[in-house]
């Protein structure tokens, strides 16, 4: 009878560490993201659609454009009197605070204009390259335009000038979008190289910890 009552318990043991096991397989256990000083980390990466957008040489992006990379974008225009420059010289000195990095962490950076009436190709190549020859900029119909900033929920507004011409408010914050092409984090401004940096890598490494 002893020996009975001590089979019926460590089958009971077994089917409860079996359990366990399964449980962890269909569920993996929770990872949460990590602590960043600038960063809102999503725990679940925001798809981002297929955007219908040309690239400063008048390429498609095409639908796997984001697929494979890590890509930092921010949206904004070459007539930007201070927000914009400011923006992309940072990031500059952020990709090259990252230059450490394995090639497929290291970040592209992608400038979406907001204002493709005047930012033509012509202009739109040499701005984004004056900052760094690596960087790419993203313009689009004015329909295109809008559809790229709801993607990312990107705020943004055409104001009148009184001289008849206009300029563009707009958020400033930097999206990261990873090698899966959704959104993985998203950058509050004020910004500064050292700390996107810093929470870039934790994002990168938090999101290859996941995998």
């Amino acid at each position: 009878m002893a020996v009975r009552s001590l089979r019926i318990v460590v089958l009971v043991i077994v089917a409860f560490a079996a359990g366990l096991l399964l449980a962890r397989l269909i569920a993996p256990s929770k990872v949460e993201p990590p602590q960043t000083e600038r960063a809102t980390v999503f725990p679940a990466a925001r798809a981002v659609p297929a955007l219908d957008l040309v690239d400063q040489d008048g390429k498609p992006l095409g639908p796997d454009f984001f697929k494979g990379h890590w890509t930092l974008v921010f949206f904004g225009f070459t007539q930007c009197p201070d927000i914009c420059p400011t923006t992309l010289a940072t990031l500059a000195q952020t990709v090259r605070q990252l230059a450490d990095l394995p090639a497929a962490q290291r970040p592209r950076v992608l400038l979406v204009s907001l204002d493709p009436e005047r930012d033509t190709p012509d202009i739109l190549a040499p701005y984004v390259r004056f900052f760094d020859p690596s960087f790419l900029g993203a313009r689009g119909s004015l329909e295109a335009t809008a559809a790229a900033a709801a993607a990312f929920n990107l705020p943004y507004a055409k104001v009148p000038l009184p001289d008849g011409g206009y300029t563009l408010d707009h958020g400033s914050g930097i999206f990261v979008v990873g090698p899966a092409g959704g959104t993985a984090a998203y950058l509050s401004a004020p910004h500064e190289a050292a700390t996107i940096a810093r929470d870039f890598r934790k994002v990168v490494a938090w999101t290859e910890d996941r995998r």
